[in-house]
């Protein structure tokens, strides 16, 4: 381990308790997700023959899996780790969206802010999946459903009224935009006056202002500066003018293989903490990590954890699901499992 590595590991060790019992808090939190809401399906089936109507293969459909994606991927995240969660999104008047309402209850997620729109449809990734006999199954083609066109304004200040009826109810605020149409001016303004407000968007950050926390990956905040985030000094520089682009409390840099940094402003001095990721060689699959990462840190700060606790927690529930293809959840018990060995065995070698 490098000597900043043992510093880090040193305290992670000492801190372990704490830690889980920040971990044994996240099913006392309530959150509200507002959030772009995506469906992913995956149709997979076993390649019988080349079609004599077009030079395309023939699959025989074995089976369909629905999954939550996009901001539904942060909302089912915060569920599968115990908070107690409510949603507030759109869907469409269709079999995707009644199939993503269904997945969130049946883990007890109140849909009772999702609203219905009959002009677009529930966004929708699907994958055409195929495999030979005895082979490794691939993806053939990705369709998508969606609109590029925004809700109507009545249903913008149906969204932004149910927004505003939860605030006083609940711990924190996610808000989790994909880009597609549901963060319009009066959901972002219904979102805000909470004290706790975490988001994670991919584009347009100085529309959030004066939040609790950004958490962008390495692309998210080289898009918003402008630049390039080549080394430490443009990552600092970088992390230096989010903070004064958006007003918020905290950035937190995702930075995959290089772990993440967290800045804060105090007394006019910016100041920065680096966390080494926990899992660099057993990454299989970074989709939806950031998700992960945004569920645990809010459920930590919830519980009581400072940034630094909560962005380890983050850390370590990501270090977990990139071993999964595929958006994936984890535990409380999984991570508490996983701090437990990566301490035994000195991962952060």
């Amino acid at each position: 381990m490098t000597p900043n590595n043992q510093n880090f590991y040193n305290y992670l060790s000492q801190s372990q308790a704490k830690l889980n019992g920040f971990l044994d808090k996240f099913n006392q939190s309530n959150i509200l997700v507002v959030g772009d809401l995506t469906l992913d399906e995956f149709l997979t089936g076993e390649v019988e023959r080349l079609s004599r109507e077009a030079p395309v293969l023939i699959l025989r459909h074995e089976y369909t899996e629905q999954i939550p994606g996009g901001g539904a991927n942060a909302v089912y995240n915060l569920a599968k780790m115990g908070g107690k969660i409510k949603v507030a999104g759109i869907i469409g008047n269709d079999a995707q969206g009644e199939a993503l309402k269904h997945i969130f209850e049946a883990v007890g997620i109140d849909t009772t802010g999702i609203f219905m729109d009959p002009k677009r449809p529930t966004v929708t990734k699907t994958r055409i999946v195929g495999h030979a006999r005895q082979s490794v199954s691939q993806q053939i083609v990705r369709v998508d459903r969606k609109s590029d066109q925004l809700p109507d304004l009545d249903l913008q200040m149906q969204l932004a009224d149910y927004i505003t009826s939860q605030i006083n109810q609940i711990d924190a605020v996610v808000c989790s935009d994909y880009g597609d149409g549901v963060f319009t001016e009066p959901v972002i303004k219904a979102s805000l006056p909470h004290s706790r407000v975490i988001v994670d968007t991919q584009k347009a950050l100085h529309r959030f202002q004066s939040v609790t926390l950004f958490t962008p990956n390495v692309p998210e905040a080289e898009k918003a500066v402008g630049y390039g985030i080549k080394d430490e000094n443009s990552l600092f520089q970088a992390g230096k003018d989010l903070l004064s682009l958006t007003n918020a409390q905290k950035i937190l840099i995702t930075r995959g293989e290089d772990g993440m940094s967290l800045f804060e402003k105090e007394d006019n001095e910016i100041t920065v903490a680096h966390i080494p990721a926990f899992n660099r060689t057993d990454v299989f699959d970074v989709t939806g990590a950031g998700d992960t990462v945004v569920a645990a840190l809010t459920l930590g700060l919830c519980g009581g954890a400072n940034f630094f606790d909560s962005a380890i927690l983050g850390n370590l529930a990501a270090s977990i699901v990139v071993r999964h293809f595929g958006t994936a959840t984890t535990t409380t018990e999984e991570m508490k499992e996983t701090l437990q060995v990566l301490l035994e065995d000195n991962l952060l070698k």
